[in-house]
């Protein structure tokens, strides 16, 4: 039903900044029918190039932009051709891709659906934590090879999530939510964040400690640290020396934040295990010796939001949208101060 409060109103003059492919699995199953009740906008125009002639004539008459994957930077030659613009509501994670200082220094107001696409990456950490815990791949991979009753628990006498410790790697928003979702279980939970005091990191349920205290002392860690010049390859050599035989590094962060050579060659000698959802590159070459390594599970960045999980993205946009229509601020608002520690 459309809210008299939001229908009454001027709807403000926006258009969609992303790439096709983008609006039509994000805002599709309707949510594009409500994007029209909020704003007034042409749904069938896509902008993916702001130099054409139609992206001018958008952007000219634009009080707000819905970006999404496939938004071009909002740079000053941009917004040059902007200058109604107020707001842009982001219906994806990051907005370092294509909000620029400019936008800052203009004063936009910026919204993220971060939070959004946190819950799923927080899921597939979760998931992964508990099945590396209880060593179901090994497990599964020795069965279906063997086909014979086998006594599991002398095979893998470390099996299991009772009491075992796992590492958080930075207090993300993924990050706060993947020790959210692990409370309920027997397990240790520690955390590494330069920005995070020993008593925050009690009060959302985690030890702090030190990076490689981290990695020495965890059965599993997962990384959740942003990629920054500060953090590219924060996950170093040593520190995977560090990690206990047999331990699972997990990443679903970003590739460069570990050092995959020596990753790599971890994997391979075989002393350490891993799950990865991404990788350096994106799409592993072909030769990679990491796609037959037994003890690593490779997935291809699914680990975000997917297929109808993209309408959570949307959702939270479209709630973004009718702040904005009916004068409240943004629930979800990116600020300038916390980009240099943050995705």
């Amino acid at each position: 039903m459309t809210d008299p409060h939001i229908s009454a109103r001027h709807r403000p003059r926006a258009a969609l900044a992303m790439a096709e492919r983008s609006a039509r699995q994000v805002l599709g199953s309707g949510r594009m029918d409500r994007l029209t009740e909020l704003l007034d906008l042409d749904p069938g125009l896509v902008l993916d190039d702001f130099t054409t002639p139609a992206a001018r004539r958008a952007l000219a008459d634009a009080e707000l932009l819905v970006t999404g994957w496939g938004c071009p930077p909002l740079d000053r030659r941009a917004l040059d051709a902007a200058p109604r613009l107020r707001a842009v509501v982001h219906t994806a994670g990051t907005v370092r891709h294509h909000i620029t200082d400019a936008c800052w220094e203009r004063g936009i107001a910026i919204s993220s659906a971060a939070a959004a696409n946190a819950v799923p990456v927080a899921e597939y950490t979760v998931a992964m934590i508990l099945l590396s815990n209880k060593r179901i791949l090994d497990i599964a991979r020795d069965y279906r090879a063997e086909r014979r009753t086998i006594d599991w628990n002398e095979r893998y006498p470390d099996a299991g999530n009772y009491r075992r410790t796992v590492g958080i790697l930075s207090a993300s928003v993924i990050g706060r939510r993947v020790i959210e979702l692990l409370r309920p279980y027997d397990l240790d939970l520690r955390l590494y964040d330069p920005y995070v005091t020993a008593q925050e990191a009690r009060e959302l349920g985690a030890l702090q400690v030190g990076l490689r205290e981290l990695f020495a002392g965890s059965d599993v860690i997962s990384v959740h640290t942003p990629l920054l010049p500060a953090t590219q390859g924060l996950v170093s050599r040593e520190l995977l020396a560090a990690m206990p035989d047999g331990a699972t590094l997990i990443n679903t962060a970003r590739g460069a934040v570990v050092d995959q050579d020596a990753l790599t060659e971890e994997l391979v000698a075989g002393r350490i295990r891993a799950v990865l959802d991404v990788t350096v590159p994106e799409v592993l070459p072909a030769a990679s010796p990491l796609y037959d390594c037994d003890n690593a599970l490779i997935t291809p960045h699914i680990a975000g939001s997917k297929s109808g999980e993209l309408r959570r993205l949307a959702d939270l946009a479209i709630g973004e949208i009718e702040n904005y229509v009916t004068g409240r601020d943004f629930a979800h608002p990116v600020r300038p101060e916390i980009l240099d520690r943050s995705a």
